[in-house]
């Protein structure tokens, strides 16, 4: 299957900024998500003066340095995150957000990330298990918290568990299923829109879910994160 171009990227992340009128319709027509985040998942590990955000095209990120491939609005650096341009020990706390499923090489990519985190710093990694494949610009894998786990290395695990759940898998799936029936782009851009607005209450049932230990059977998105020991081995070593 063919990736998506990174001209046809950095076109879909404009699109989410631009103050077109047509483009600010179909904003406004966009249904809610699919999903509700899980509320036991840890948000406060602090921040340093220094921190990356890996991935972030499309946003803004407060109090982070954000790379991306794309030179768009809202990255600080354009960069690839199996090769950083940065020093070992410079970053407080890492957040690599639904990132590791597009990269060639994720055990290169969390090397990296252990070179340039700093001593006592913070890694935050969420990916999705049951998810629809999406190309940004390609698609590889799916983790599990244990396969995150073992990309983790040396590490220390703080916390883990699920981001989003077994009924935002389901959602997400029933929509592109009904698509996947529809012969016409406009009709499938149109039943993603009605499915999303009419389906999306049910998601609140992950909040029940989430309290399952066996929710990650179908779970949509895990999470775990990680603390670079004060005494690693490797500080400023590439491995």
């Amino acid at each position: 299957m063919p990736g998506m171009s990174e001209t046809d990227l950095a076109s879909r992340y404009r699109k989410r900024t631009s103050r077109r009128w047509s483009d600010r319709l179909l904003q406004a027509l966009h249904p809610p998500n699919p999903f509700v985040m899980n509320p036991a998942e840890p948000t406060d590990f602090p921040l340093g003066r220094w921190n990356l955000y890996i991935g972030g095209a499309g946003c803004t990120v407060q109090g982070y340095i954000n790379i991306d491939l794309l030179a768009i609005p809202g990255v600080d650096v354009v960069a690839d995150a199996e090769q950083l341009p940065f020093p070992a020990d410079a970053f407080q706390r890492v957040e690599c957000d639904a990132v590791l499923e597009h990269v060639c090489n994720p055990e290169r990519v969390l090397s990296e990330i252990r070179r340039v985190l700093a001593p006592g710093g913070y890694v935050h990694l969420v990916t999705p298990f049951c998810h629809p494949f999406h190309e940004c610009p390609k698609d590889f894998r799916r983790f599990t918290i244990d396969g995150l786990k073992e990309l983790a290395g040396p590490l220390d695990l703080i916390a883990k568990g699920w981001r989003t759940g077994p009924t935002a898998t389901l959602l997400v799936i029933f929509i592109e299923y009904v698509k996947l029936l529809l012969p016409f782009r406009a009709w499938r851009a149109l039943s993603h829109v009605l499915c999303g607005w009419m389906l999306f209450p049910l998601r609140y049932l992950d909040l029940l879910l989430f309290r399952s230990p066996d929710a990650g059977r179908i779970g949509n998105h895990c999470y775990i994160w990680l603390r670079k020991p004060v005494n690693h081995p490797d500080s400023g070593i590439p491995d």
